[in-house]
């Protein structure tokens, strides 16, 4: 019986389960319908939103399309204004200018009307000129053989001595001019150049001062001759060996003579000398060794001396071996001038007168104080000094101006430049400054015969003088045979000639004096 009940409410109980289930399946499947219900709605709403808002941005996008189609139309509606109006005033320029070339060809068919009448004209005029000619020519043959018949000449004869009286006037007219330009060039040429120089020698406050060549070395007795000769001879020939200078022991009292060539070897025998004199101890080991330390002393003196002339001109980036050059002509003298104080002079006047030129003033120092370097190794080497100076400065790199102005300061080369020219004048107003220089009376003499003796070979000179200590040569000349505009010519030949025959220091100035004496007696 209990089994019984067990089974019974097993079986309700799974009854009851089935109705269970099938209440939840019923439910959830109304639920499930209910839920596609509402999706179905809310879908269908937002299906009718959508269709709403396309409608609406194709309305939108219908009136922006036709806003921008009417600006698009607006645009080129003014477009088509402008561009007609353009049209428009091009054609109405058009019709304008056609109008002026109408108005233009009118005016030429006008002058091609006049045109034809002038040739008309024009060819009348030039069969009567024909005319006129024929009958001119035929007055003129006429004329001719009568003037034939009168004066002897035929037209040829007549011909070539008109000819030669028009060439003897054009000739003296052309004196005549080119006297008087001559004159007038030199006026003005000479005017400038005179205030430049002038300038130039006023500011220049150098000192004048002679040196004589020759080397004296003063002893304290006689007895110093006999150590200086040494034994045999031996002391004086070891320095004479160690100095390559001569010493020359002659019956001057208490002094003996130091000769050579070559002036820096002098002063390096002049104080090796004086320094064994004071020592006393002379012979040939001590020689040497005196004699070594007087040629570094010199050499060390050389470079200061230069390096100090330098920075005294302002002329900076020498080579060091024309710095030792410069130095070296310290020792060196022109005419009784010291070489080194005139190239310094020279400088200082090219300077001078390149700034009142307006040129550069350092360029003009440095050519003036390099012009003479080459006389510092012209010993040694063949050739004139201005060009041995020319290759020099050329191998220690110094520009070509420099170069070129070195080498023609004597005229050897061309002058290719002004300061080329500005180191000639400013040379030779150094050398020819009253007590800059001095020469033999031998020399000095025959330099005055040779000027005069040149004059004096031109044709017409009377009598010719040369003064002012040969800086000026008067030529008196034959009135008859020169006249004025001869006399011109006359004083450009000679100072020509004395350019290129003679040398001199300085200038010469050369005075043509031509004059007419009328001589009568009363009788």
């Amino acid at each position: 019986m209990g089994s019984v009940d067990w089974i019974i409410t097993g079986v309700v109980a799974l009854i009851t389960a089935l109705i269970g289930l099938w209440i939840g399946i019923w439910g959830h499947r109304r639920l499930g319908r209910a839920r596609l219900t509402d999706a179905e709605s809310r879908a269908a709403k937002i299906v009718a939103e959508a269709d709403k808002e396309a409608q609406l941005h194709r309305k939108t996008a219908a009136i922006e399309a036709r806003e921008e189609w009417i600006r698009a139309k607006a645009k080129f509606d003014e477009e088509m204004r402008v561009a007609r109006q353009e049209l428009d005033r091009r054609e109405q320029s058009l019709g304008e200018k056609e109008s002026h070339l109408a108005r233009r060809g009118d005016q030429l068919e006008g002058r091609e009307a006049e045109l034809r009448k002038l040739q008309e004209a024009a060819r009348h005029e030039q069969e009567e000129l024909a005319r006129q000619r024929s009958e001119a020519e035929r007055l003129v043959g006429e004329e001719n053989r009568r003037l034939e018949q009168i004066s002897g000449l035929t037209a040829e004869a007549a011909r070539e001595r008109l000819l030669k009286n028009m060439e003897d006037a054009a000739r003296a007219d052309g004196a005549l001019r080119a006297r008087r330009i001559r004159e007038e060039a030199e006026r003005n040429a000479e005017r400038e150049a005179r205030r430049v120089i002038t300038m130039a020698i006023q500011r220049l406050a150098a000192e004048q001062s002679v040196e004589s060549t020759v080397t004296v070395v003063s002893l304290p007795n006689e007895e110093m001759k006999g150590r200086i000769i040494g034994r045999e001879g031996r002391n004086i020939r070891a320095f004479e060996t160690a100095t390559g200078v001569d010493v020359i022991i002659d019956d001057t009292p208490e002094a003996v003579l130091l000769s050579g060539y070559d002036p820096v070897r002098r002063e390096v025998a002049r104080l090796a000398l004086e320094t064994l004199v004071r020592d006393g101890r002379i012979h040939p080991g001590r020689i040497e060794e005196v004699v070594e330390k007087a040629a570094q002393a010199v050499e060390r003196e050389l470079r200061e001396t230069g390096e100090g002339v330098t920075l005294d001109l302002g002329v900076h980036g020498v080579h060091p071996d024309l710095i030792r050059h410069l130095g070296a002509l310290r020792h060196r003298t022109s005419f009784g001038q010291n070489v080194l104080k005139h190239s310094v002079e020279v400088g200082l006047l090219a300077g001078m007168m390149a700034a009142e030129l307006g040129l550069d003033e350092a360029l003009a120092r440095r050519c003036g104080l390099l012009h003479d370097i080459g006389k510092a190794v012209d010993h040694n080497v063949e050739g004139p000094h201005a060009i041995i100076g020319m290759d020099l400065v050329r191998r220690c790199n110094e520009s070509e101006e420099v170069a070129k102005a070195v080498g023609a300061h004597h005229g050897e080369i061309e002058a290719e430049s002004v300061y080329a020219f500005l180191v000639q004048a400013g040379d030779g107003i150094s050398g020819a400054r009253p007590g800059a220089r001095r020469e033999t009376l031998e020399a000095y003499v025959k330099r005055l015969e040779r000027l005069e003796g040149l004059a004096e070979s031109f044709a017409g000179v009377e009598k010719c003088y040369a003064i002012q200590a040969g800086r000026e040569i008067r030529i008196m000349v034959q009135h008859k045979e020169v006249d004025d505009n001869r006399a011109a010519t006359l004083a450009s030949d000679v100072a020509q000639r004395i350019e290129k025959e003679l040398q001199y220091p300085g200038q010469i100035k050369v005075v043509v004096i031509r004059e007419t004496r009328a001589i009568e007696y009363a009788r």
